[in-house]
Order: C-alpha cells, then sequence, then structure tokens
C-alpha cells in the first residue's frame, strides 16, 4: 500500500522511518504524518484543466460553513488537527483526474464526517467535478506492522549472533583443525590425509571431499585418485604399501574400481552401500565399509558374478518381452522378410527385408517392425521420423544415437 506524498509516491515503511527519525531530533511539525491517526484517500475527477490550487480552493471554499465551526477546514488547519492537503492532478485529452490525501488526528467519527463532506463538491474552478472517497487509512496499523516486523528482524539478528553451545564449539574447532590436516602428496599433487608417507597401509578413495570426510571422522591415511585415469603417484605408492580401494556405491565407483585393477597393485576392496557416496558416510558407516573389505581376488570373483547375473537379468527381460511378437519371430529365420504392425499387434503388411526402407518411409501408423537382419542407425532414423515404437530384429548393429521413444530389441537365429 502506498501514500501520495506531494508528485511522489512513499512507502509506509518509509513514512513511519521519517516520522521515527523526527522524534529523535525532537522537531515537533503540526502538519506532519507524525501526530496522524487517519488519513483520508478520495479520487477527484474534472470535465476541464484544472491544477493543484484550483482543487485545495475548492475544498476549502465548498465545505466553509458546511460542518460548523468544530469541523471547519481552515480552523482545523490552523490548530494542527488536519495536515497539508496533499493533491496529484494527471490532465489529458481537456480532462483531468487526480488523487487527494489528507492526514487526520481528529477521531474516527470526525474524519469520517470530514472526509464524506469531500463527496459534496461538484465543482473545481470553472469545471464540474466529482469527488470519491476512497478510504480512511488507520495510520498506526501501519506503525503497529512496522513495529513487529522490526522487531522479527532484531530478535532474528540477536539469535544469530547467539554464541553457540560448547559442543558446537568444540567440533568446529576439531572440523577446522582436520580440514587444516589435509595435504597434497606426491607429483600429481593429490588430496591426501597427513599420515599417507608414514603409514604401511593407506585407503584410495575418489576425491578430496572423501578424504575430508575420512579426516573429519579421524582416518588421517586416505588419498584421492581425483577422476577416472590413475595418477602415476597411486600406482606408485600400491607397489610400496597396503591398498584398500574405497570408491562410491555407484556406477562411478566401479568404473573406478576397474580402472584401480587393471594398472595398480591393489590389496583390498570395498565400496560404499549402494547409491551412497563415501563423502556423505557417516562416522558408523565409514567404519562398518572398511571392516567389510574383500581381498582383491574375491572382489573380483564378485564383480563377475554380478556382471553375470545382470546379463542373465537383461536377457531374460528381452526375452520375455519378445514373446507376444513369437508367431511372427518364428516365421522369419533365414527367409529375409519384414513384418510391420500396427498398435494392435495386427500385420499390416509383409515385405523383403530390401524393401523396409522404402517401405516404412511410404507408411503410417507402424507401430512395430520386426525383421529378418541386422537393426541399423539408417533404419532408427527412419523409423523415429514415421513414429514407429518398437523394432526387432536378428540383432543390434551399430547405434550411436538411440531415439528415447523408441524400443529396440534382438532375437536370437
Amino acid at each position: 500500500m502506498k501514500i501520495m506524498a506531494g508528485d511522489g509516491m512513499k512507502t509506509k515503511k518509509v513514512l513511519v522511518e521519517e516520522m521515527l527519525a523526527k522524534k529523535k531530533t525532537g522537531i515537533t511539525l503540526k502538519n506532519e504524518i507524525g501526530t496522524t491517526k487517519y488519513i483520508i484517500h478520495a479520487d477527484m475527477s474534472a470535465s476541464g484543466m484544472v491544477e493543484r490550487p484550483d482543487v485545495v480552493g475548492a475544498i476549502f471554499g465548498q465545505t466553509e460553513g458546511l460542518l460548523g465551526e468544530d469541523l471547519d477546514l481552515r480552523e482545523l488547519q490552523k490548530t494542527g488537527r488536519i495536515g497539508r492537503i496533499k493533491v496529484s492532478v494527471n490532465a489529458q485529452r481537456g480532462k483531468t483526474s487526480g488523487t487527494i490525501t489528507i492526514p487526520s488526528s481528529l477521531d474516527m467519527v470526525e474524519t469520517a464526517i470530514l472526509g464524506a463532506s469531500l463527496e459534496t463538491i461538484d465543482r473545481i474552478g470553472p469545471c464540474e467535478a466529482k469527488i470519491d472517497l476512497l478510504k480512511i487509512e488507520d495510520v498506526r496499523t501501519t506503525k503497529r506492522i512496522y513495529v513487529v516486523d522490526r522487531a522479527k528482524e532484531i530478535l532474528q539478528k540477536v539469535m544469530d549472533e547467539q554464541l553457540p553451545e560448547t559442543a558446537e564449539i568444540t567440533e568446529e574447532v576439531k572440523k577446522a583443525v582436520r580440514i587444516q590436516q589435509i595435504t597434497k602428496y606426491g607429483k600429481d599433487n593429490l588430496p591426501a590425509g597427513p599420515n599417507v608417507k608414514d603409514s604401511d597401509a593407506i585407503i584410495v578413495v575418489e576425491g578430496r571431499a572423501d578424504v575430508l570426510n575420512l579426516l573429519r571422522n579421524g582416518i588421517k591415511n586416505a588419498i584421492a585418485v581425483e577422476g577416472t585415469s590413475t595418477p602415476e603417484t597411486i600406482i606408485e605408492l600400491s607397489r610400496q604399501k597396503t591398498v584398500t580401494v574405497c570408491v562410491d556405491g555407484d556406477r562411478g565407483g566401479e568404473l573406478i574400481l576397474r580402472e584401480l585393477i587393471e594398472v595398480a597393485d591393489i590389496d583390498y576392496v570395498t565400496r560404499a552401500p549402494p547409491g551412497k557416496e563415501v563423502e556423505e558416510l557417516s562416522k558408523k558407516e565409514i567404519i562398518t565399509t572398511l571392516r567389510n573389505k574383500a581381498p582383491l581376488e574375491q572382489a573380483i570373483n564378485e564383480m563377475g558374478d554380478a556382471a553375470r547375473r545382470e546379463e542373465k537379468r537383461e536377457t531374460t527381460v528381452k526375452y520375455s518381452e519378445l514373446d507376444e511378437f513369437d508367431n511372427f519371430i518364428k516365421k522369419l529365420p533365414g527367409t529375409l522378410d519384414a513384418y510391420l504392425l500396427d498398435e494392435n499387434k495386427k500385420e499390416i503388411a509383409k515385405i523383403s527385408v530390401r524393401d523396409l526402407i522404402d517401405t516404412v518411409k511410404n507408411s503410417e501408423n507402424v507401430h512395430t517392425i520386426i525383421f529378418d537382419g541386422v537393426i541399423t542407425q539408417r533404419l532408427v532414423n527412419i523409423a523415429c521420423e514415421k513414429n514407429v515404437k518398437k523394432i526387432v530384429g536378428v540383432k543390434v548393429g551399430n547405434i550411436t544415437k538411440k531415439p528415447l521413444n523408441i524400443e529396440i530389441m534382438a532375437f536370437k537365429q
């Protein structure tokens, strides 16, 4: 909400701050808003061109004697019970509109009567005019809102500046000391704990954040790989010390682990719980993870078993998905034929594989392609353009750009 002030506009907060500033300096101005309880807001319109003095003159002239001596505007202004009448005008196309604000230190009833009297004015200067009372604003409400908001700010500042508890201070100091202990090790300047150089056993992790988390929890012999390409520093250390690799429980961790196994002399392997990173583990989770480390050979066997299980799962899923097309697939081996199906798995056409590309280009409503051949990038691109949803072939060729809206499957002859 805004209040008119001369030619400009001021927010309530600015006005209240001005009031408070004036009180602090001991200034008392009868007509200023600092002594005001209410503000009368009204709209004005005139049928011709008028200026601010014309409006003020009409207000004083046409209300004079209307409400008696006790509510005469001139007397009220002399005694400071109403403030300076403020008018803003805007002339366009031979007509004038504007706003009127009158600060009042009268009580609510008297202020309401005064506001209503403005609506009796029917001329401003030589022009017909109309004044409509918009509202009577209680300035004390504005002050209360400001006081509440300011009190919230003060309270928040006090709470923010409060000294932390003893436990928090202790933890902050420990954390700062541990972070200061992180060092750069070797010619690759890898992030490392202070004990890597002198310890017989080290823990190889993925990044600097992992080293910091281990330091925070009292483990000072960790060093980071900093990427999927194993640094020479790590390779040299692995020949001299007992190495435990501790990586994240995601795909990235697996890739780093495979790289390390190939190029470095690893003794033990452990991983964070699935989906978690070493940098976010709690102290209990770190201890559990390190206790669960496995010798390298065992870890390699487990990785192989997991890969075989995944391959078997994918194969099972793939063939279960192909069951719905079994009647067509059984007919295909050795025929070099292709079937085009609609979304209800009904046959649209049976064609030769050599005509497949041209036929798909010129067809509509093809949902599935099943054919005795290799699925190529060219076929995938054309199928995508024709809004085909599934392609089933003998095997999948080198597909470098696979659209998200096409399912590609292969079957064995």
